[in-house]
């Protein structure tokens, strides 16, 4: 350690300040690390993001449930316009939910999901979703919003989830940071 000072109350500084830039920089890796973890592993819930379609399709069939729900600050309608798919494992399907903003000023949104159980959530293949997009919609404003999906054909392979015959997309929509904030507060905002 020769970077370390000869003086023993600057050897303290340094080892004090080297600690401190390590947790900020912890703190700062540590949320792009969870999400990699997250979508490695299907932790939580966390789906996969494909690129392409799956490469067969099995004659087992899944029913897919959607779930659709906001936060109580939010004043938008959010639904799923079908509760329910059955699909083949490995078939790609299409599904649409819609949110309408019921305020009187534009309001940006973001969706956050998850899968369960969590055991068939790695096993989940997002093609196209809205989630983590930002979304703006004006007073009254309804829009429609695809998910491309299909379910793994490696599920097959994981004896954990032979049971598994449904499985529930749920999505959550939150008040973006681009919201006006001063209409959101009540506030003229400033010219």
């Amino acid at each position: 350690m020769n970077w370390l000072p000869r003086d023993p109350n600057k050897r303290v500084l340094a080892i004090c300040g080297a600690v401190a830039v390590a947790m900020v920089g912890a703190a700062y890796a540590s949320v792009p690390l969870y999400n990699l973890f997250c979508r490695v592993t299907g932790y939580g819930g966390t789906t996969q993001v494909g690129v392409a379609a799956a490469d067969r399709v099995l004659d087992r069939t899944m029913t897919i449930r959607f779930d659709a729900s906001r936060n109580g600050g939010l004043p938008w309608e959010f639904e799923p316009l079908d509760r329910a798919v059955t699909v083949q494992v490995g078939e790609s399907a299409l599904a649409y939910f819609r949110a309408t903003n019921t305020s009187d000023r534009p309001i940006t949104g973001v969706a956050t999901y998850n899968v369960t159980p969590y055991k068939a959530a790695p096993y989940f293949v997002k093609l196209e979703c809205f989630c983590f997009t930002e979304q703006t919609l004006q007073p009254g404003e309804t829009v429609e919003m695809p998910v491309l999906f299909f379910v793994d054909p490696e599920i097959e392979s994981d004896r954990r989830t032979d049971d598994v015959t449904t499985i529930t997309l749920s999505y959550t929509f939150f008040e973006g940071e681009e919201s006006d904030a001063g209409a959101a507060s009540g506030r003229d905002a400033a010219p």
